[in-house]
C-alpha cells in the first residue's frame, strides 16, 4: 500500500478532515452519554423525591457536605437540572447528527478521489 505522501494533497487534507472529524464525534458521543448518564440519575432523584413527604428529612450534596433542606427545595433544583441536562442532551444530538453527515459527504468524496487515483508502483 502507498504511503499517505503519494496521495494528491487534496486527499491528504480529505484524510486529516475526516480523522479529525471522527475525534470530534467521539469526543461529542462521550460527553453526550455523562449527560445522559446525569439526566437518569436526576429523574431517578426526582421519582424518590417525589415518593417523600413535606416532613421528610432530606440532604442536599453540594460538593463534598450532606445540607439538611427543604423538599420544596431540592425539587426545584432538581427540575431546573433536568431542564438543563434535557437542553444539553439535545444541542450534543445535533452535533451529533452534524458530524455525522459531514463524515458521511467526506466519505463518500474520499472514496471517490481514491478510486480514481492511481495508487502504488504498479500504476506508474
Amino acid at each position: 500500500m502507498s504511503s499517505m505522501s503519494e496521495l494528491p494533497p487534496q486527499v491528504q487534507e480529505r484524510l486529516l478532515r475526516l480523522q479529525q472529524l471522527q475525534q470530534n464525534l467521539q469526543a461529542i458521543l462521550a460527553q453526550k452519554q455523562r449527560v445522559e448518564l446525569e439526566l437518569t440519575e436526576t429523574e431517578q432523584a426526582l421519582v424518590e423525591l417525589e415518593a417523600l413527604t413535606e416532613k421528610a428529612v432530606i440532604y442536599k450534596s453540594i460538593g463534598s457536605l450532606l445540607v439538611k433542606s427543604r423538599k420544596n427545595k431540592v425539587e426545584v433544583g432538581l427540575k431546573e437540572q433536568k431542564e438543563l441536562l434535557d437542553t444539553r442532551v439535545e444541542v450534543l444530538g445535533k452535533q451529533e447528527e452534524r458530524l455525522r453527515k459531514q463524515l458521511n459527504q467526506l466519505q463518500g468524496k474520499l472514496k471517490r478521489d481514491l478510486s480514481s487515483t492511481p495508487l502504488g508502483p504498479s500504476s506508474r
